[in-house]
């Protein structure tokens, strides 16, 4: 995929589990790995594609993001209900 998509992605993907994990009241380290994931995503898809300052950035916020997304779902299947969130 290509990278500015899926900084996109995983942008819309971080800030719906944002909502859900505080809605679910999650941990708050959880929480907060969502929030800064989804916030460094939001803020890297602004920059133009080949934007000099993020380009530093984009591997491990994408790496981050993946893991707090993957933390996430672990903690929503052990913690809720089927269909909750």
């Amino acid at each position: 995929m290509e990278p500015q998509m899926e900084i996109r992605h995983l942008s819309r993907e971080a800030k719906t589990a944002l909502e859900l994990a505080i809605a679910a009241s999650a941990p708050s380290d959880l929480v907060d790995r969502l929030a800064l994931a989804a916030g460094l995503l939001d803020a890297l898809a602004e920059f133009a594609i080949d934007a000099a300052p993020r380009l530093p950035l984009i591997p491990k916020t994408i790496e981050r993001a993946r893991k707090s997304l993957d933390d996430w779902r672990a903690w929503r299947e052990k913690h809720l209900p089927k269909g909750v969130a």
